[in-house]
């Protein structure tokens, strides 16, 4: 990460410490400092007992005490933190609004076949079945991604998506891939005063036994107009996935020390927080 993106990332971690409320006494070691330690060890790509050495700070971040191993491990792990990391995505990736056009879609976090993490599933991921996680993301035109979950990769994709549109006012249209076609939740978005577009492979949609929905012929109708050549613009949250894994320090395998459920949505969301970051950046120096 270069200077002015973590210089953007520290002022928000540092704004974040100001407005999430505090719990019982004053640490040793300030939050400001264990969350830009962490964020700082996943900008490297590193386990987090790197993050306790000295030697791997240079000018751009050098704190002047650093915790043990242990304090760091157990302190990342608090409520407080995990506050302080969400109030930075969200003021990083949610200060405009959803943009009329918006992407669902998921990807893939494989594990090892022979990894013994017990929150790892297996689950349909790269055109085939796999091992590992998933990460869940609604993404706007503009290759923000306000909302964003991670499970394991058995979760249904489409309970995901309903929870996610839930979370958020949303309006506009929403293009995600077959995967996501479903009556109900094609309803559930168009009471939300949003529209659901799926590919309609099938010719007969609404004509089987089982109950019509109307947002979803309505859907099929447009399909077969111009909603087609619309759902194309869908591959821009395959160019957003494909942004994060080719930037250093971005969101690539996941190495080997990242296991355990809430492991992985940490660092997922650390690589969000950086990825965010770049992107303000980039955009101011145009």
């Amino acid at each position: 990460m270069d200077s002015h993106g973590w210089r953007l990332v520290y002022q928000h971690i540092r704004q974040a410490d100001r407005s999430v409320p505090r719990y019982g006494r004053r640490p040793t070691y300030p939050d400001v400092l264990i969350v830009g330690m962490y964020l700082w060890t996943v900008a490297h790509d590193r386990p987090l007992c790197w993050a306790c050495d000295r030697s791997h700070y240079g000018s751009l971040f050098r704190p002047r005490r650093l915790p043990s191993v242990s304090q760091f491990c157990r302190r990342i792990q608090s409520l407080r933190c995990q506050e302080i990391l969400q109030f930075v995505h969200a003021r990083l990736a949610q200060d405009e609004a959803i943009t009329p056009l918006s992407f669902v879609d998921g990807r893939a976090l494989v594990v090892g076949k022979h990894s013994r993490d017990p929150d790892a599933a297996i689950g349909w991921g790269r055109g085939r079945f796999e091992r590992g996680y998933k990460l869940h993301a609604w993404a706007t035109q503009d290759w923000r991604i306000p909302l964003w979950s991670v499970t394991p990769l058995n979760v249904d994709e489409r309970a995901v998506a309903r929870r996610l549109v839930q979370q958020q006012p949303c309006g506009g249209l929403i293009l995600a891939d077959a995967l996501y076609d479903s009556g109900p939740l094609y309803e559930h978005v168009a009471a939300l005063g949003a529209q659901w577009l799926t590919p309609m492979g099938k010719s007969n949609a609404g004509r089987g036994h089982r109950k019509p929905y109307p947002a979803r012929l309505a859907a099929v109708s447009a399909w077969r107009g111009v909603a087609g050549y619309v759902h194309q613009e869908r591959n821009t949250i395959e160019r957003i996935f494909g942004s994060q894994s080719t930037l250093g320090g971005g969101l690539g395998p996941l190495p080997g020390w990242v296991r355990r459920l809430d492991r992985v949505r940490r660092w997922v969301g650390a690589k969000l927080i950086l990825y965010h970051a770049r992107l303000i950046v980039r955009r101011a120096a145009v």
